[in-house]
Formats: structure tokens, sequence, C-alpha cells
């Protein structure tokens, strides 16, 4: 014995009252949920597709529902005798809801449809010198950018003309396609959407309504910026089509390498190179910063890899009060092309120090206890 069909008003989750609007909406919600297309691991999904679509089927006709308000299953099902009939699935509300369905599972539904298109944004990237960064600058740029046709300000159409409805969609922008009981909706293939056709062209954009030209613009550079931060110029992309708004122009900024300092964030470092003396009895050397040399002392003792900060002499970041500071990294240089007199010197020193050299090398003799240690 077959089982009992369910009642189609239960089945779209509606009351007996409900309007044709919510008929059709609640169908739509089930099909986007049930079809087979996007449960394909749900063998049950199927079985509920079918059932809110033969659901729909009939209360969608006001025929076929004023016979099953009155007789029920009996009323619509041929094989019982009912006179409305199912007909299959042609109907053209279900034909007109189906395509929107359709449409939205896969993309495109007509309601999706635009003939007014928003202009590309465009990316360009600018190389500027960290000096530049720092304290910001104003430079020009020049772009091959998307224009309105000046010739036929963007309608595609030689001048004293106008596009023409497309007789294909008959402005509509699509096509329905009729794939058994589906009804599926595709850009019209002669228009590509627009839902017109330019049948006496510009001549200076060929129909597109577009120009390719090189724009020249001022860009102004905040004083701040880093590595891969995007300065918006609003409108300055590609025009739109059909009248739809210009798109934005990307600024993305790259700095250059620089010769002494390397920036990490607010903060500059750089390498500085002192003397053999200096290290050992400490002075005053000249450091070079952004904004000229600062004089930085080294205290005695000084060891080859340590760290010393100028505060206040980085950079101040672009969403930021407060300056970085420069982060100098002190490299004792041994002296290189001696005479034979200071040669001479330097081993007399090296005998001084031999004497005691736990006291004047600490970390040599640290390094030597533990090498002796490791091999004993």
């Amino acid at each position: 014995m077959a089982a009992a069909k369910k009642d189609y008003y239960e089945v779209l989750g509606v009351n007996r009252d409900a309007s044709e609007e919510e008929i059709k909406k609640a169908f739509k919600k089930l099909a986007m949920k049930f079809h087979p297309d996007r449960n394909p691991d749900n063998p049950k999904a199927e079985e509920n597709f079918k059932e809110a679509k033969e659901a729909y089927e009939i209360l969608s006709d006001d025929q076929k529902r004023a016979a099953y308000d009155q007789y029920g299953h009996a009323g619509v099902d041929q094989s019982m005798g009912g006179g409305a009939g199912f007909g299959g699935f042609n109907s053209g509300n279900f034909s007109d809801a189906f395509g929107d369905i359709f449409g939205d599972i896969f993309g495109g539904g007509r309601n999706q449809r635009s003939n007014v298109y928003r202009g590309a944004d465009l990316r360009y990237n600018l190389e500027i010198s960290l000096e530049e960064a720092a304290k910001g600058t104003e430079t020009k740029i020049r772009i091959p950018v998307q224009t309105t046709c000046e010739t036929c300000h963007g309608s595609g159409a030689r001048p004293g003309t106008s596009p023409v409805t497309c007789t294909t969609c008959n402005g509509h922008g699509q096509v329905r396609m009729q794939q058994g009981f589906f009804s599926v909706q595709q850009t019209c293939p002669k228009c590509h959407g627009t839902g017109k056709m330019v049948k006496d062209p510009c001549p200076t954009c060929h129909g597109g309504g577009r120009v390719k030209q090189n724009k020249t613009l001022n860009v102004k550079i905040p004083a701040g910026v880093d590595e891969g931060d995007r300065i918006r110029l609003s409108g300055e992309g590609e025009a739109g089509v059909n009248g739809g708004p210009t798109g934005d122009l990307y600024v993305v900024v790259h700095l250059k390498e620089h010769p002494i300092f390397q920036r990490e964030g607010a903060n500059l470092h750089c390498e500085m190179p002192i003397s053999f003396s200096t290290a050992a009895l400490g002075g005053e050397i000249e450091v070079p910063t952004l904004d000229g040399a600062a004089k930085m002392k080294i205290p005695a003792e000084t060891q080859t890899g340590s760290v010393f900060r100028l505060r206040g002499k980085g950079i101040k970041p672009l969403r930021s009060s407060e300056h970085g500071d420069l982060m100098v990294h002190v490299v004792v240089e041994t002296p290189v092309r001696l005479t034979e007199k200071q040669k001479e010197l330097l081993r007399e020193f090296e005998s001084s120090t031999q004497a005691d050299a736990g006291k004047h090398s600490p970390k040599n003799k640290s390094w030597v206890d533990k090498a002796r240690d490791f091999f004993s």
C-alpha cells in the first residue's frame, strides 16, 4: 500500500489562505535548500525537492489549487480521476519561479542582472626613498586608463544615433532556455547583457563607449608611509559602463633600499664602525640620522655588536603621534695595512694583556674554559 501524500500546504509550510507570492517564496526557499546539486551526499534531498516541486505546481495554478482545496489529492491526480490534471511542470508560474531559483543556485539570476557596471579599480606601484617616506612628498604619475569616450559620451553609437533595443532578448539582457522542466536564464549572446545593440558604432571607440588614454595625476604621499601602504585616489580608476561609477586608483608604496638605514616599523637600524681604540677607551662619535649628524658617546670597553638607542631619531608612523628610535649597531673595526712600528706596538700590547688574560679578555677566558671542559 502506497504511503499517503502529505498535504501540499504542509509541504510548503504555508497557510491555506496563503497568497501566490507567499507560496512562490516558500517554494524558492525549499528548492534552494533541497536542490540535488547542492546536496550530492543527501539521498533524501531529491525526494524532498520533488515533493516541494509537486506542491508548488498545484498551488501556483488557480484551477488546480481550487480543485485541490475542494477534493484534496483526488482532485488533481489524474490516476485517481481528478479533472485538473498534473500535466507536467510546464506552467508559466512554475517556469518563472524555477528560472529564478536556477539562477540563484548557479549564479546570475535575472534579478541580479544590471546593465550598469562600475569601472575597474586600478593599482599603481610607486617606489620612493626612505627620506620621502619619512617626511612625505608629492609626485606625478602617468597611468593608462579606460575613460569615457568623449565623441559618443559613452553610448558607443555614432553621434546623432542611439543604441537600439536588442532583438534577441527584447532589451532584457538575458534569454530563457527550456531544458525539460528546467527554465534556465542566460546572458544574451547578442548584446552581452546590456539589452542594447549599437547598429552604427562610434568611430572613436568602435562601439565600446570607452577609450584607453594615458592620464597624469598628482599624488600626495603623507609622511610616515611604510612598505605596502596604499593611497586611494577616489574616482581615478577606469570609467564605468553604461553610466556606471568610475573605479578607484590604489597607489601602493614600495621603499627603495637605503645605503645606511633599514626600517622596522617606526624604528631605524644602522651599523656604525668604530676603531679598536675607541671601543677600548671610549669616546664620542658622529652618527648619521635622517635629520643630519648626531653625537653619540661610546663607553669604554664597548664590544662589537653592542646596540645603542638614539631616541626620537626614527620615523613617526602614519597613524602615530610619536617618533621611533634609531638603533645603532656598533661594529669594532680591525685595523688594516699596519706599519712595522704599529705591528710592534700591538705585539707589546698583546704581551702586556696576556699576563692577566682573564682580567682583560673575560669572554675569551670563559670560552677557553668551556672548550677545555668539552674536550676533557
